[in-house]
C-alpha cells in the first residue's frame, strides 16, 4: 500500500518497506546453554547460563551445537570480568558484559540476558544480511518529499490512501495486512498540515533521545522498519519525530515542537518553547516585562531586591501549569519583586543560556576591549552568533532594561547596576575552572551594561 499524500506527478511516496521486518523474523532465536554442575561465586544477576571460569575453546565447543546458542563465562585473563559467548555465523563471538542494575554490552540496557541476546542476534543478523541496503537507506528518504510540519490536530487521511501494486522491497510480510490507520505514523499525518504563516521561522535541531517503541515501527525519515527488541531508534522529545539512529544524523534542523511534548515553560530550551507556542519570544518574558512596566518601573531597587522565594516558585509553577493563562497581576502578586524574581529565574534555569555557551567566549572578549567604538563593533559581530530566538529575546530584554534606566532617579537602577544583576543571569561560563569563571564576572557586567546603553545601535 502506498501513501499518496501529494498529487505531484514527479513523486510517489514509497511502499512502507517490509524487507527489514522480514529479516527480523528470520533472525536466530537465543538458545541458552546451561551449566549442569554447581559453580562457586556465581554472580546473583546471572542464571544457569553462567559456566564460571572456562576457556574460550571450552565455550566454543559447548556452543557449536546451534546458531543463537549462548553462555556466560568469567574471563581467565581478567578475573572478576564476565563475557557473553554467542554463536552466530558459524563462529563464537565474545562480548564483554556489564551490569549496573541492568545487563548491557553497548548503550542499550536489558532486564535480562535473554533479552540482550535476542536483541543482539536481531542486530547481527540484519546488519550482516542487509549491510548494503542499510548503507543506502538515507539516499532517497520519504522525508524530503512528504515534508514536515507540527501535528496539532488529527486530520483524516483516508482520502490520501490508495492501493499500489508495486512492492519494490521484496515480498510484503504479514505486517502489511494490518489496519492502515494503525500503521500510519505522525510523519504522514503531519504531511497534510501546513505550517502557520505567522510562525517565526526559527531553525531548531531535533532533540533526539533513544526510544523503545511498542510493536513494529517505521522510520519517519527513510520509511524503513526500525529493528531490534528495545531502543530500536530515537524519538525527538520536542516534536515526536521517530527515526533510525543513523537517519537522525541527516535529518534537517527543522524541528517543529508540539505542545503535547513540550509540557513546561521553565527549564525548557528557549527556541523549543517559542516554536511550540508559535511566538517570537518566550511568553514568560513578554508577560513579566509587560507587568513590570505597567506597575514597577519606579520601584526602588527593581531587579536588585529579591522577592520571597516561595512566591517566585509559585509563579514558576503557574507558568508551567497554565502557560500564557498564568495570573501574575497585582491581584495575585502585589510585590513587583516577585515578578522580577520570576523573570530572572526563567533566564537562570534555561538549559542553554540566553547568551549561549557557543557565543560566550566571543562576548567575554568584547568585554575586555577598552575602546568603546571597537567594543561596539565586536559586540555587533558577537550577536550574530546567537540563535535568532535568543537574539530577539535579548533585544526585547535590553530595550526593557533601558527603559528601566530612564527611571533611575526613582528606582536607583543604572545600566551598571543592571549589568551586575543580569551579567551572571544571562551568561554562564561553559565548564571553566572556578578562578576563570570568577574573573569573567566583571566582563559579564560590562557586556550587559554595553548592551543596555547601546540597545538602539546594536539591535
Amino acid at each position: 500500500m502506498a501513501l499518496n499524500v501529494f498529487d505531484h506527478d514527479e513523486y510517489r511516496p514509497p511502499v512502507w518497506k517490509s524487507y527489514l521486518y522480514q529479516l527480523q523474523q528470520e533472525a536466530p532465536h537465543p538458545r541458552r546453554v546451561t551449566c549442569t554442575c554447581e559453580v562457586e561465586n556465581r554472580p546473583k544477576y546471572y542464571g544457569r547460563e553462567y559456566h564460571g571460569m572456562i576457556s574460550r575453546e571450552e565455550a566454543d565447543q559447548l556452543l557449536s551445537q546451534a546458531e543463537g546458542s549462548y553462555l556466560i563465562r568469567e574471563s581467565q585473563r581478567q578475573p572478576g570480568t564476565y563475557t557473553l559467548a554467542l554463536r552466530f555465523g558459524n563462529q563464537t563471538r565474545n562480548f564483554r558484559l556489564y551490569h549496573d542494575g541492568k545487563h548491557f554490552v553497548g548503550e542499550k540496557r536489558f532486564e535480562s540476558i535473554h533479552d540482550l541476546v535476542t536483541d543482539g542476534l536481531i542486530t547481527l543478523y540484519i546488519e550482516t544480511k542487509a549491510a548494503e541496503y542499510i548503507a543506502k537507506m538515507t539516499i532517497n528518504p520519504i522525508y524530503e518529499h512528504v515534508g514536515y510540519t507540527t501535528l496539532n490536530q488529527e486530520p483524516s487521511l483516508r482520502k490520501h490512501l490508495t492501493q499500489s501494486p508495486e512492492a519494490p522491497d521484496g515480498p510484503v510480510s504479514a505486517i502489511d495486512g494490518c489496519n492502515a490507520e494503525e500503521r500510519l505514523t505522525s510523519l504522514v499525518r503531519r504531511a497534510t498540515l501546513r505550517e502557520s504563516d505567522l510562525a517565526p521561522k526559527y531553525e531548531k535541531v531535533h532533540n533526539f533521545k533513544v526510544h523503545t517503541f511498542r510493536g513494529p515501527h517505521w522510520c519517519e525519515y527513510c520509511a524503513n522498519f526500525m529493528w531490534g527488541l528495545i531502543a530500536q531508534g530515537v524519538k525527538c522529545a520536542d516534536c515526536g519525530l521517530n527515526v533510525h539512529k543513523q537517519c537522525s544524523k541527516v535529518v534537517p534542523n527543522d524541528c517543529q515542537p508540539d505542545l503535547r511534548h513540550v509540557k513546561k515553560v521553565y527549564s525548557c530550551d528557549l527556541t523549543t518553547l517559542v516554536k511550540a507556542h508559535n511566538t517570537k519570544r518566550p511568553m514568560v518574558v513578554d508577560m513579566c516585562i509587560q507587568e513590570i512596566e505597567a506597575r514597577g518601573l519606579q520601584s526602588e531597587g527593581l531587579y536588585r531586591i529579591s522577592g520571597f522565594s516561595e512566591l517566585i516558585e509559585d509563579v514558576k509553577l503557574a507558568f508551567d501549569r497554565d502557560g500564557e493563562k498564568a495570573d501574575i497581576s497585582s491581584n495575585a502578586y502585589e510585590d513587583i519583586n516577585i515578578i522580577t524574581g520570576a523573570l530572572k529565574l526563567y533566564f537562570r534555569e534555561l538549559p542553554i543560556p540566553l547568551i549561549t555557551y557557543d557565543a560566550y567566549p566571543r562576548f567575554i572578549e568584547t568585554g575586555k576591549i577598552t575602546d568603546p567604538e571597537k567594543r561596539l563593533e565586536f559586540l555587533h559581530e558577537a550577536l550574530k552568533l546567537l540563535p535568532p530566538a535568543h537574539c530577539e529575546t535579548l533585544r526585547y530584554l535590553m530595550a526593557h532594561l533601558k527603559r528601566v534606566t530612564q527611571y533611575e532617579k526613582e528606582n536607583l537602577m543604572s545600566s551598571e547596576n543592571l549589568g551586575i544583576v543580569f551579567g551572571p543571569t544571562l551568561m554562564r561560563a561553559p565548564e571553566l575552572d572556578a578562578m576563570t569563571a570568577l574573573n569573567d564576572i566583571r566582563y559579564q557586567r560590562l557586556v550587559v551594561e554595553t548592551l543596555i546603553t547601546n540597545e538602539d545601535v546594536l539591535f
